[in-house]
């Protein structure tokens, strides 16, 4: 993902002390880079879509029919619902540490609260809650970055973007009118 002003403002924490509601901090090398609070915004959006298709688990099943890029073009069958569920969750798993899957997992999956979670990872509030920053920041900015098919945002990944070629069908050429002729 293109960082960008209009990109992050958007959902940018509108009382952040860092980028005061922009969404952009210049880091060490004088670059715009996106701020904390868009990155863990960005992780809450992808969670609130995984928990929107558990939620509809039992309209899972549904088929899109969806066109797809080639040479030829056509159409493919697929289930969104379901392949954001895996692409999440293998996503998730993959850019964590074991240590960090755990603490997703009691908290995020499970629905753990911060008590039972830091008497089970043996963990005080603060370096629990710390840890939980770290990972939404960590995860948000994966989700964004993912390539070729980000997870972020939600309504490319659900509504089947085709990006073609544009080529014109063919080109008109204009004739140049015929030059007057200088002598009368």
């Amino acid at each position: 993902m293109f960082w960008n002003r209009s990109t992050t403002i958007g959902i940018a924490n509108a009382t952040c002390t860092s980028c005061e509601g922009l969404g952009l901090v210049v880091n060490r090398e004088d670059r715009q880079v996106p701020c904390d609070c868009v990155l863990r915004g960005v992780f809450r959006a992808c969670l609130n879509g995984f928990k929107e298709c558990l939620a509809l688990g039992e309209r899972t099943a549904s088929v899109s029919w969806e066109p797809c890029n080639g040479p030829i073009g056509g159409r493919v069958f697929s289930r969104k619902r379901e392949e954001y569920l895996a692409d999440f969750l293998r996503v998730t798993e993959r850019a964590l540490t074991p240590e960090e899957y755990r603490i997703f997992r009691y908290h995020f999956l499970l629905g753990a609260d911060y008590y039972l979670c830091c008497q089970k990872l043996r963990m005080d509030r603060g370096s629990f809650f710390h840890a939980i920053y770290r990972l939404e920041e960590k995860l948000g900015r994966v989700y964004a970055e993912l390539e070729p098919y980000p997870l972020y945002p939600l309504r490319d990944y659900f509504g089947g973007v085709v990006h073609r070629d544009v080529r014109p069908a063919r080109v008109l050429r204009v004739r140049e009118p015929a030059p007057f002729p200088l002598s009368a």
